[in-house]
């Protein structure tokens, strides 16, 4: 039998509830971030679910315009490229290149560098000094710049241009980290801990984690956006994805030259690069926004 409760117990919710709460307040982020959940399922499922392979090539729809132009065909709805790969099929391969990629490459940054961070945070002294000055000389150079560089020295390619990008974003992750968890030190709750003996180790797993954790989202979001435009970047380049992969960047980087005569081999992966960029800084904005309205709350 059900014990009837005697007592108002008050349930106060964890910080990923309340910044939950605040974030689904607006409605543009909601779209945002619906289009973001839309983007991983389809970087996960676009293999299985595009109509033709990404590198088929059907050689009597050469150049054929998207659907709705006259000279379309509903079978290729987004037109085909100049070696006749469907455009709407190689799109939705280049999602889980472009965009999935970029997911898993900051979630490497992220665990890499808050694990870094949080140990440099409860360092002091020398190693603390010479931490913080590599950090700021590191984050001075421009993220793309510093990914070309090192993608020229490890050799052109996808996955050293995954790694390149990994370096560069480990540093900005350090960098919040430490800041994050050092500012969390300084409050009145650590204080108490540690006058009830807790090991710095212990209040940071049990006690500063749980209060940075969405700082660290938001600013994952904002990292995985610079992700994306990085890894079209080098693909642009030349230095990333090689042919014939349908990755966004290298897709409007060989249609450049067909500009005038088929601009859809431009201008649709362009606008694939556009969405999830957007869509992620919408995700990213409304984290802010919810980080800003816990904060004043």
């Amino acid at each position: 039998m059900a014990r009837d409760k005697i007592y108002q117990e008050e349930e106060f919710p964890s910080p990923l509830l309340q910044l939950w709460h605040n974030f689904r307040q607006s409605p543009v982020v909601l779209v945002g971030f619906s289009c973001f959940a839309f983007l991983i399922i389809l970087a996960i499922f676009a293999p299985l679910i595009t109509p033709y392979s990404s590198i088929e090539n059907h050689l009597d729809k050469l150049l054929l315009p998207p659907a709705w132009d006259k000279d379309g065909d509903i079978s290729f709805l987004l037109g085909t490229d100049d070696l006749g790969r469907d455009l709407f099929s190689r799109l939705m391969h280049g999602t889980s290149l472009t965009f999935g990629l970029s997911f898993v490459v900051v979630i490497v940054s992220l665990v890499i560098g808050v694990f870094i961070g949080s140990l440099s945070a409860l360092s002091s002294g020398i190693r603390s000094s010479f931490l913080n000055h590599f950090l700021d000389v590191i984050l001075s150079i421009p993220s793309l710049l510093l990914a070309i560089v090192i993608v020229a020295i490890l050799g052109p390619g996808l996955d050293n241009t995954l790694w390149a990008i990994v370096m560069v974003l480990i540093p900005q992750f350090v960098h919040v980290t430490r800041n994050a968890v050092k500012e969390e030190f300084t409050k009145d709750y650590v204080l108490a801990s540690r006058l009830d003996g807790a090991s710095s180790l212990r209040i940071l797993r049990y006690s500063v984690f749980p209060n940075i954790i969405e700082k660290i989202i938001s600013y994952a979001t904002l990292a995985q956006s610079a992700a994306i435009l990085d890894i079209a970047a080098l693909g642009f380049l030349g230095l990333g994805a090689p042919i014939p992969l349908p990755e966004w960047g290298a897709m409007l980087s060989s249609g450049i030259d067909l500009f005038y005569i088929a601009p859809w081999t431009v201008y649709l992966p362009g606008l694939a690069i556009l969405f999830s960029v957007i869509a992620t800084n919408l995700v990213g904005e409304g984290m802010r926004h919810a980080l800003k309205i816990g904060k004043e709350s």
